[in-house]
């Protein structure tokens, strides 16, 4: 049987293989409704299969959108990247993901493998672009969106939460639940001081605790961010003479390892222990007891890295403010903070 062509479809849709190419790849220009659905009814008909290998030898991008995440194990990147995924499909575009695992090495091993690809853009989950990723994604003129923190070693389009106001609804929370003081599990030494979302939900603790007359000394623990790490922090910390009275953790892996080790330790949660979390994971609402956690809408960032990835319109050059979209932070409540 011969191979069918684009030729042949608009043969029988009666129209032009330009327009068979505009519907195919959703643009440059509008196709009218009624054009449109003749032509995909031709592509059904004939069985019609674009090339994909020529598409993107010609217009040297192809229909594939590169993802980095540090670790796509942790539930809120992997739900990150579900999301993306979801809304590139909705564009016609398929996701690539690669894990740089928090190491430079690996970002610059995925950027340039990914880039190579022709992929139509980059999304980028990153702990802080080095030095020689954002040299990478200059030499090759890439189109990249930061999504959940803006590293300040690129100067490109970032879609982020409103971590520290997200951290301070939290931290007030626990607060007027009447405890003396909320403790902190932040981050590790690796994690940068400017522009990372745990450092800014520390800060938002800082604040909360500074409106409420708090000190924070000694009061901020470092651990790693997943749940497994946290566990042995938390084993320790609760274990110990000062135990704090509330823990709002950077992340709600961390706050699913405390509260493990809660239970292991007798410690009754939220009778003596108020934990919260930060993501709104599937998962918190499962843990026993359920965890208050303060949630972002990761479906509807994931649908605006998407879209400022793959339209020029959307990309256009204007002050920091402007080229950063800040979606508001909402507190989840459950029972882990004291709340029926």
């Amino acid at each position: 049987m011969a191979k069918v062509t684009r030729d042949d479809v608009a043969r029988l849709a009666g129209t032009s293989t330009a327009v068979v190419s505009y519907v195919i790849n959703n643009g440059p220009r509008p196709v009218a409704p009624a054009t449109r659905e003749r032509v995909l009814a031709a592509i059904k008909e004939l069985g019609y299969r674009p090339d994909r290998v020529a598409q993107a030898m010609a217009s040297r991008r192809t229909d594939l959108i590169g993802m980095i995440v540090p670790d796509a194990r942790q539930p809120f990147f992997a739900e990150m990247a579900h999301a993306v995924e979801q809304a590139a499909a909705e564009r016609g575009k398929m996701v690539l993901v690669g894990n740089s695992d928090y190491l430079d090495e690996r970002e610059v091993h995925y950027l340039r493998a990914f880039l190579g690809m022709r992929v139509s853009g980059l999304i980028l989950v990153s702990q802080g672009p080095s030095e020689t990723a954002a040299s990478e994604i200059e030499a090759w003129d890439a189109r990249v969106v930061l999504l959940h923190r803006r590293p300040d070693a690129i100067d490109d389009v970032a879609v982020v939460t409103d971590d520290v106001g997200g951290a301070q609804l939290a931290t007030r929370h626990l607060l007027e639940h009447g405890v003396s003081y909320v403790a902190c599990l932040g981050g590790t030494p690796s994690t940068p001081s400017v522009g990372d979302p745990v450092s800014d939900h520390v800060e938002g603790w800082r604040r909360a605790m500074a409106e409420a007359g708090r000190p924070t000394e000694g009061r901020l623990f470092q651990a790693p961010y997943n749940r497994y790490d946290a566990y042995e922090v938390a084993l320790t910390l609760l274990a110990g003479p000062d135990r704090p009275p509330a823990i709002v953790c950077a992340t709600d892996d961390q706050a699913i390892g405390v509260l493990r080790a809660a239970r292991e330790l007798r410690i009754d949660v939220p009778g003596e222990l108020l934990v919260a979390g930060f993501d709104d994971v599937k998962e918190a609402g499962l843990t026993d007891p359920p965890l208050t956690t303060v949630a972002s809408d990761r479906t509807t960032m994931a649908r605006a890295a998407v879209d400022l990835v793959l339209d020029d319109a959307l990309r256009v050059a204007g002050s920091r403010r402007e080229r950063q979209k800040v979606f508001p932070s909402r507190l989840v409540v459950r029972r882990s903070c004291g709340c029926s």
